[in-house]
């Protein structure tokens, strides 16, 4: 039976990001998302930018729905790419880093998290730092197709 994320571990996975963000010097917004791509936990900090609350809760439903992380889809998603203009699709999806899906030792999807705020490299950065605290699995196993 594939794992679930818990609350307590979304909780984690925030509170993680929230002091990486305060180790970078820049206040974000952090979103957990479960298998389902579906909000389970946020945070704002403040003087974050408010525009970026809509940008790291799709970031995390886009890494649930395609099981890759925003930049990978980024990257599929240029111009001549295979996914070009993907992100129009489904409501909106979001084609640069910060959004990281988690995945169980075994390859199940637990969910995502999606991080807005700072540079690109900067949400990469304390999404990574999340994803590395729950210990969640660095490999994608399933590709999107388009």
């Amino acid at each position: 039976m594939p794992g679930r994320l818990a609350l307590d571990q979304a909780r984690v996975l925030i509170d993680t990001a929230l002091v990486r963000a305060d180790a970078v010097g820049v206040p974000i917004n952090v979103a957990v998302a479960d298998d389902g791509g579906h909000l389970m936990a946020f945070a704002r900090q403040d003087g974050a930018i408010l525009a970026s609350v809509d940008i790291a809760i799709r970031k995390a439903r886009t890494a649930v729905l395609l099981r890759m992380t925003t930049d990978e889809l980024g990257k599929a998603a240029a111009v001549g790419g295979p996914l070009y203009g993907i992100e129009g699709t489904n409501g909106g999806l979001v084609v640069f880093g910060g959004g990281i899906p988690l995945f169980t030792p075994d390859g199940d999807l637990l969910g995502a998290i999606g991080v807005s705020g700072g540079t690109v490299e900067q949400d990469i950065t304390i999404a990574q730092a999340g994803a590395d605290r729950l210990g969640a699995a660095a490999t994608f196993p399933q590709r999107a197709r388009a």
